[in-house]
């Protein structure tokens, strides 16, 4: 690949006005959050054909376009974590998508355990059973670092 030949990636490791960037715990948590979403939500949602959803044990669906359209979403809001990851590499917190963050991560948290305690996952196979509790896991150890480097951060808040 030529230079150039990705501009998100250049933007994501641009240095600031300084020169300089930190990856902080506020930037490790966005990079945990980005990585686990696309590689376990995401790429597989839009991507893995019915077939191979169903053989890791996902329910059959009639219709698999509000899957697909799930994941969709998920990605959606990994182009918001881009632009709070960046700001945490700049030594800033970006309120909005903390906030989105922790909103989003803690409701997934409370449903998916929810749901996997009262047993709607018992019939479903045993990868797509492990996706999930290690979702309810990974939400609320994103949710904790969002809160905890983002809201209750020290690093100046992004305007």
């Amino acid at each position: 690949m030529g230079r150039g030949q990705f501009p998100l990636a250049a933007s994501l490791v641009s240095s600031n006005i300084k020169g300089t960037h930190r990856v902080n715990s506020l930037a490790k948590v966005f990079v945990l959050k980005l990585a686990a979403t696309v590689l376990f939500w995401c790429l597989p949602l839009i991507l893995l054909p019915q077939s191979v959803l169903e053989a890791a044990g996902f329910p059959v669906q009639s219709t698999y376009l509000f899957v697909r359209l799930l994941g969709w979403a998920y990605l959606a809001l990994c182009v918001g974590y881009v632009f709070g990851l960046k700001a945490a590499l700049r030594g800033r917190r970006d309120m909005s998508v903390i906030w989105v963050g922790v909103v989003s991560n803690g409701g997934a948290c409370v449903f998916l355990a929810y749901f996997a305690l009262h047993g709607a996952w018992a019939s479903w196979g045993g990868l797509v059973q492990w996706v999930g509790w290690g979702s309810i896991l990974a939400t609320a150890g994103i949710t904790a670092g969002l809160y905890v480097f983002g809201v209750r951060g020290t690093e100046p808040a992004s305007s």
